[in-house]
């Protein structure tokens, strides 16, 4: 399958969708809000009008927007993707949205013969713009098989975990864990610099032994620059750890640390500081204690 269809060109979207025209797919793209194209069109994409006119075009469409409604609306409303999908055309919806979401917009697009994978992304604008993403997948093996190779223009792990909603329920893991990093490694750094250890020689001393992860080495040399330029923003990762305390209360699973660091990034929020890099969870504590983390 050679052509695809991108819709959705933000800040994760539009590096996926330029991996995949170096690759050498035919790319049909649509944003809403146009300028987002305009880098993709001068490398070669087509214009599409709607999500309508972008799947009467395309083999394969994928989705890369912020949340549940916006990929309803994508998928299901006027002159969405269902309104010029054909029968055998693959949805590939790569935002992260709710399991639930994802099963519902999955049966519609099934009754008019639209196979759908939901395939959430880890790894922030760096592993987008590297093509070094994790996606993880769910949905039919046959339909994760045909799309397989497309996904790996993308990222460097592809992992089909279930059924439909499977891969969403594996991106809530993954926020919950990457919330959670962010705000130990936060604790850990102000406590140090406040006790009068330069933090960049903590990190140095720790980042190779057990407390050592992808979090630390990725968040804290730019907290040391004081650099909170969104790679992942703060609301974004609100809306995440929302969707996984809605699916955790609904299967009566108690996820307390995700409800305390809901409340710190709700707290950066109301700061105005929603659009910052989620690393920016570290200004929390800052504040606290009075202090800040700089080299």
């Amino acid at each position: 399958m050679k052509k695809i269809g991108f819709i959705g060109l933000g800040i994760m979207g539009k590096p996926m969708a330029l991996n995949l025209l170096k690759a050498g797919y035919e790319l049909t793209v649509y944003d809403v809000l146009a300028e987002r194209m305009d880098e993709a069109l001068k490398a070669g994409a087509r214009r599409g009008l709607s999500g309508k006119d972008v799947a009467s075009r395309s083999e394969v469409v994928i989705t890369m927007l912020p949340n549940s409604p916006h990929v309803r609306e994508a998928v299901l409303g006027r002159d969405g993707v269902l309104d010029g999908a054909k029968p055998g055309t693959i949805l590939v919806d790569m935002s992260s949205i709710a399991p639930l979401a994802s099963r519902e917009i999955a049966a519609q697009a099934q009754a008019k013969g639209v196979a759908m994978l939901d395939a959430p992304v880890s790894g922030g604008e760096p592993k987008a713009v590297a093509g070094t993403l994790a996606i993880m997948v769910g949905g039919p093996q046959e339909t994760f098989d045909t799309v397989k190779d497309i996904l790996a223009k993308m990222g460097s792990t592809v992992t089909r975990v279930g059924a439909i909603g499977s891969g969403n329920v594996t991106k809530l893991a993954n926020q919950i864990i990457v919330a959670l990093n962010i705000a130990a490694m936060s604790e850990a750094m102000v406590l140090a610099t406040k006790a009068g250890v330069d933090p960049e020689k903590v990190f140095q001393a720790i980042r190779g032994g057990l407390a050592g992860s992808t979090v630390l080495d990725a968040k804290v040399p730019l907290a040391l620059k004081g650099n909170f330029k969104p790679g992942f923003r703060i609301e974004l990762h609100i809306k995440d750890i929302a969707n996984a305390l809605d699916t955790a209360h609904e299967l009566g699973v108690p996820v307390p640390l995700s409800s305390v660091v809901m409340e710190i990034m709700q707290a950066l929020k109301a700061d105005g500081k929603a659009t910052n890099d989620h690393g920016g969870i570290i200004q929390f504590y800052e504040q606290l204690a009075k202090v800040q983390v700089r080299a």
